[in-house]
């Protein structure tokens, strides 16, 4: 390695030792979603274009664990939030959130579910902001979830499989995360 390049290296070592590290208290939520999917502001990163826009799609397949929210669907709160703060209009972002697995017994109503659902209150909240969920309708009947047994707005699909397919020729991309 060149002495420049070295140097380089060695200081931004340096810089990054003494930057500190984020906390939790470096994270908040809203300014869109005022209750779930906390988000730091990050001072340096790339600015986002007045006209950006998303027509993204999560894919999940776990269950939240033990009555808790479903992280994966806060997913969807955390990346509406985020966008929100550093500017990009709420209405140029569009998301989806498409369940199988056993994941979808988190999309169930106070019957089904087997009391409060947890995520109930974050999902309408999501609906609200425009945010789709969609249920796999394979892993629904494996499930034995029905139409009648999913949350107020909630949507069945032929599969998981074809609500990719379908989203992605309206231009939606995949979050990985």
């Amino acid at each position: 390695m060149g002495s420049r390049r070295l140097g380089v290296a060695m200081a931004t070592c340096i810089l990054l030792s003494i930057g500190g590290s984020a906390s939790e208290s470096d994270f908040s939520t809203g300014p869109l979603i005022k209750d779930y999917g906390p988000v730091a502001i990050v001072p340096g990163a790339a600015k986002l274009s007045a006209d950006t826009s998303f027509k993204v799609a999560f894919d999940v397949t776990a269950r939240g664990n033990d009555q808790n929210l479903n992280r994966k669907f806060e997913s969807a709160a955390r990346f509406l939030n985020m966008h929100a703060a550093v500017g990009v209009d709420p209405k140029k972002m569009e998301l989806a959130v498409v369940v199988h697995g056993s994941a979808v017994l988190d999309l169930t109503n106070e019957q089904r579910y087997g009391g409060s659902n947890p995520n109930a209150e974050m999902i309408r909240i999501l609906q609200e902001n425009g945010v789709r969920f969609v249920v796999c309708g394979q892993s629904a009947t494996y499930q034995d979830v029905g139409i009648d047994d999913l949350l107020p707005g909630v949507e069945m699909a032929v599969s998981a499989m074809t609500a990719h397919a379908l989203l992605q020729q309206h231009g939606y991309t995949i979050n990985p995360f």
